[in-house]
């Protein structure tokens, strides 16, 4: 089963960006979609983006980020990204990444494993 570890959370002021990472550890890694997912204080973990297995030739997006945020994969590397611009607010989260043997799903219980998350805040 694949081990997920993410990094590239920080402080960032509106507007700014950051690129999110999840290693991935296991040889089947190529094989799973993957998504990321973020949780805010008091409120349900939600979909934020998800990357098609194999190639990764399919992406989509929940829509207050769709234009901002760009998920890609490297399989050679067993590393998914997410590269976020114009950071508003609102983005602040814990982002979790999470892979799952349905392509296309945003549902929540459809992924795992799951890492540990990586803190994202955006403030001026």
């Amino acid at each position: 089963q694949v081990q997920l570890v993410e990094s590239g959370g920080g402080l960032v002021q509106p507007g700014g960006s950051l690129r999110l990472s999840c290693a991935a550890s296991g040889s089947l890694f190529s094989s799973y979609s993957m998504g990321w997912f973020r949780q805010a204080p008091g409120k349900e973990r939600e979909f934020v983006a998800g990357i098609s297995s194999w190639s990764g030739g399919s992406t989509y997006y929940t829509d207050s980020v769709e234009g901002r945020f760009t998920i890609s994969r490297d399989n050679a590397k067993n590393t998914v990204y997410l590269q976020m611009n114009s950071l508003k607010p609102e983005d602040t989260a814990v982002y979790y990444c999470a892979a799952s043997a349905v392509d296309g799903t945003r549902t929540v219980n459809l992924y795992g494993p799951w890492g540990q998350g990586t803190q994202v805040t955006v403030s001026s």
